[in-house]
């Protein structure tokens, strides 16, 4: 079985003008939104073999978050630009192209992409990933080559909202 992570980045800021978009750093409510989620996935067990991040900061910035709750080395975040910039096919050919000693991968990314890139695999798909919401799909193969032609299934979507405990 493999397992696929899908991450939309942690809430960011706009400030300040005429910063290039990929230099855009999170915002502290999207980090603490970011704990609510990865406290979640500690609790669901989750191991993540390779994680690779949009180079953008504000993906980047997440990742990080996201390694040091899971206990993922960080030096061992992979950065891709066609994460950033897609279209989401080129997003598939590094999915497909994991090696098979990887069980679990873990993509963080950007909306739209990152949704659209979820609904290939959901039936029926999400409408809106918002900001450091995760969707898990186990595909029911091993190797990675294969998962266009295995059978998918959702083992969880979750967002910051759906743990909000106020």
């Amino acid at each position: 079985m493999k397992t696929l992570y899908l991450v939309r980045h942690a809430k960011s800021s706009w400030d300040p003008p005429g910063l290039a978009d990929d230099q855009r750093t999170l915002l502290p409510k999207g980090i603490i939104k970011t704990r609510l989620v990865t406290d979640f996935l500690i609790k669901e067990g989750v191991r993540v073999d390779l994680m690779i991040s949009s180079q953008a900061v504000r993906a980047y910035e997440t990742a990080k978050l996201f390694a040091a709750s899971l206990d993922y080395p960080m030096k061992k975040i992979l950065k891709d630009r066609k994460i950033y910039d897609g279209p989401y096919d080129r997003l598939l050919d590094l999915i497909y192209g994991t090696d098979d000693t990887y069980n679990s991968l873990m993509i963080i990314g950007h909306n739209p992409l990152i949704t659209q890139l979820s609904n290939l695999f959901l039936h029926p798909g999400i409408e809106y990933m918002p900001t450091s919401a995760v969707v898990c799909i186990n595909f029911h193969t091993g190797k990675w080559e294969e998962v266009p032609a295995s059978t998918s299934e959702l083992k969880f979507y979750i967002t910051p909202k759906q743990l909000k405990t106020t």
